[in-house]
């Protein structure tokens, strides 16, 4: 599953600019060359005064069942627990400019991370979010263990492809990479929009750095 990914060195108005986001709710946005589990990172909403880029914390508590441990990656939209989240009202786009999955090297794992060229122009996860009352933050953010409202995110994934395959050969993330591709997943009925739920195809995406836990 994908647990880091980048936004390399672009700052909002890149981010508004690429995707046509109208209201940025971001504030003093850092820089974010590695994005982990229970950080803060920016995605985009629509509504009906345009789009709009805010800031969630990455990962949505998962089924009771399995202990509402946060989930980062969702993989089976069947699910009771994921359909909700699934309506236009809560899908979002994850901005990203490259990721990374691990290589089970020894004696540790090894980043490998991919974007869609050398580069790294800007592409989106499709994501999907919801309100959520509990618990989170780092001990730095949150050192109290204090219960606050907070919106999160997870992104959706798929089989993996040629390019993602041989590091990570059970998934990848669902990558969108054209305005009608990030309109429909915004906007369109769930089922039209879950079409989108497939592998980027092989050529239009590369390996682009190994090693290191944040890109560039």
């Amino acid at each position: 599953m994908c647990n880091l990914y980048s936004l390399g060195r672009q700052g909002p108005a890149a981010l508004r600019a690429y995707f046509g986001a109208e209201h940025d709710e971001t504030g003093n946005m850092p820089e974010l060359p590695a994005i982990f589990p229970d950080q803060m990172a920016p995605v985009v909403l629509a509504g009906e005064g345009g789009r709009t880029l805010t800031m969630m914390r990455w990962g949505i508590p998962g089924p009771k069942a399995f202990g509402e441990h946060p989930v980062t990656n969702v993989r089976n939209v069947a699910s009771p627990h994921w359909r909700p989240w699934l309506k236009p009202a809560y899908r979002c786009l994850v901005p990203a400019a490259s990721f990374s999955e691990y290589a089970d090297t020894k004696p540790r794992k090894t980043p490998v991370w991919f974007a869609l060229n050398e580069d790294r122009p800007l592409f989106a996860f499709a994501g999907i979010w919801r309100p959520w009352t509990g618990v989170r933050g780092t001990k730095a953010e949150n050192p109290e263990r204090s219960e606050a409202e907070h919106r999160l995110f997870s992104f959706l994934t798929t089989d993996a492809n040629g390019v993602v395959g041989p590091v990570h050969p059970k998934a990848m993330p669902v990558l969108l990479t054209k305005p009608e591709e990030w309109a429909s997943w915004l906007e369109a009925p769930t089922a039209e929009a879950l079409t989108l739920q497939r592998p980027l195809p092989d050529d239009e995406m590369i390996e682009v750095a190994r090693g290191a836990r944040q890109d560039p």
